[in-house]
């Protein structure tokens, strides 16, 4: 009997999600692992390797044998991964460094000083990735400045995704998606530019080697086909990044929809048939596949600060399994707008809007009736404008949107699923799959088994999705708000210089 099964596998920033799917794309089961980010000061953001390697086999693992699988019923499976990351390793494959990821600020001197200059203006045009530290081009600029003995010593330049495919099949390859984001990679001629390697110091040679994200590895090692329980010849697909995967797996293939996601960070997307940059550099554009781009801004500031405002706002004393739910019941209280009170949460930096890694987050308009109920509240509603102002700046390339679709653990949420729409202000779809990375992963990965004619089918295999309406009072008070809320955004980018 032929295989019945694809897995969509998403190495995240703190955890790895493997989800099971049958051929016709619904969901079947899942596995989660975690892991920390390693911060041994504000500014640093790295992964250990050897976690990210064991989590990604262990939840292979976990779902094959939670659906009581054999070897041979898994037909494929597909690479999600998040962008941005850096490795550096020896010619003799010992690693250099950790996984340095998209939230390391140690570079950001080098983003500035680019960002800042006519030479940085062309190498955003010729790539579509914003010029801020996250960015492997930052890094590796910072790398050869600060770490020479690290640099000089270097003979491979790699991601997260790519460490993990070495591991498990000896090649050094990377899929035009995940290289579309590292700031090295010319989005329109998909090769590696030739004029930013030298601008690094760096060749081609030193890179992986760029493919289709539809591109087939096999031929596992026994020990790790045994540990997995699969065949040692199971394909397994590159895949993509993971905000191009999230639209994909949103069913949000086509011109006019708008993706809002909210995991530990945020995004807002919109695909094309082309890549669209700004002019003032406020948005991405990186690759899909080879005929789609996915155009948007990606903020750092999401689920990550409503775990940060549950910490400070809510007692000690309520069991952690409790507090998810006790913060939303505190934040339903309240009444929108949180009686004047404004959050900006750039607690982390910011990314999109304002690509700024100094400024820093604010309350405004206290006053001595605010209690933790309106400090929450506003929490969520800033992480929800914020999206909204990342919106404003992806429209004037990309249209207004005919639809907006959600997803992310945000979802989840009954209230904060109402604040997000009332924020937008029209009508949300939240897909029943929350993994929609996953979903991206795997549907990349039916088309390379030619088990679908093309991804454009994306939309018809998705499942059933929830509409949220918003409420017209609501509506109206966040449209008052959002203007105030703009203009101390510039106020506090003004005011937070990048140094």
């Amino acid at each position: 009997m032929a295989a019945r099964y694809v897995m969509g596998v998403d190495v995240g920033t703190t955890s790895t999600k493997a989800v099971l799917y049958e051929t016709d794309g619904s969901a079947y089961e899942s596995a989660y692992a975690h892991y920390p980010l390693i911060k041994e000061n504000p500014e640093m953001a790295e992964q250990d390797l050897d976690e990210i390697f064991s989590a990604v086999l262990k939840t292979i693992k976990a779902v094959i044998e939670k659906a009581e699988l054999g070897p041979t019923d898994i037909a494929g499976i597909g690479f999600s991964s998040a962008m941005h990351s850096l490795i550096l390793m020896d010619a003799e494959g010992v690693p250099l460094t950790r996984s340095i990821t998209w939230a390391d600020n140690r570079s950001k001197k080098y983003a500035s000083m680019l960002k800042h200059s006519e030479v940085g203006q062309r190498f955003y045009e010729k790539t579509g990735t914003p010029l801020h530290p996250m960015s492997p081009l930052n890094k590796i600029l910072w790398l050869k400045a600060e770490k020479p003995e690290v640099f000089q010593a270097a003979r491979w330049f790699i991601g997260i995704k790519e460490y993990i495919l070495w591991r498990l099949f000896g090649e050094f390859i990377v899929d035009y998606s995940v290289a579309s984001a590292t700031g090295l990679f010319n989005i329109r001629e998909f090769r590696w530019d030739e004029e930013i390697l030298e601008f690094c110091g760096i060749t081609s040679q030193m890179l992986p080697l760029p493919v289709s994200p539809g591109h087939q590895l096999s031929g596992l090692s026994e020990e790790v086909a045994d540990l997995l329980g699969l065949d040692a010849d199971t394909p397994f697909i590159v895949g993509g990044n993971d905000g191009c995967l999230a639209n994909l797996g949103m069913g949000a293939i086509r011109a006019g929809t708008a993706t809002i996601t909210i995991g530990t960070s945020g995004a807002v997307r919109m695909t094309s048939e082309k890549p669209y940059v700004s002019p003032e550099g406020r948005t991405f554009s990186y690759i899909l596949d080879e005929n789609h781009y996915v155009n948007g801004g990606a903020v750092n500031n999401g689920g990550n600060i409503f775990d940060w405002a549950i910490k400070q706002f809510l007692p000690a004393n309520i069991a952690d399994e409790d507090l998810y739910d006790k913060a939303m019941e505190m934040i339903a209280n309240v009444a929108p707008g949180a009686d004047g009170l404004v959050f900006h949460p750039y607690l982390n930096g910011e990314r999109a809007p304002l690509w700024n890694a100094d400024v820093r987050g604010n309350f405004s308009g206290i006053n001595m009736l605010h209690t933790k109920e309106h400090f929450l509240r506003s929490v969520l509603e800033g992480i929800c404008l914020n999206l909204k102002d990342v919106l404003a700046a992806v429209i004037p390339m990309n249209g207004e949107p005919t639809k907006v679709m959600a997803s992310g653990g945000f979802s989840r949420s009954q209230v904060w699923r109402q604040i997000l729409t009332d924020v937008i202000g029209m009508p949300i779809e939240f897909p029943e799959t929350f993994e929609s990375s996953c979903t991206g992963a795997a549907l990349i990965t039916l088309k390379s088994l030619g088990l679908v004619e093309s991804v454009d089918d994306a939309e018809e295999m998705m499942g059933a999705s929830i509409e949220h309406q918003p409420n017209e009072d609501s509506k109206s008070v966040y449209a008052a708000m959002f203007p105030r809320y703009q203009e101390m955004s510039k106020l506090l980018q003004q005011f937070y210089t990048e140094k």
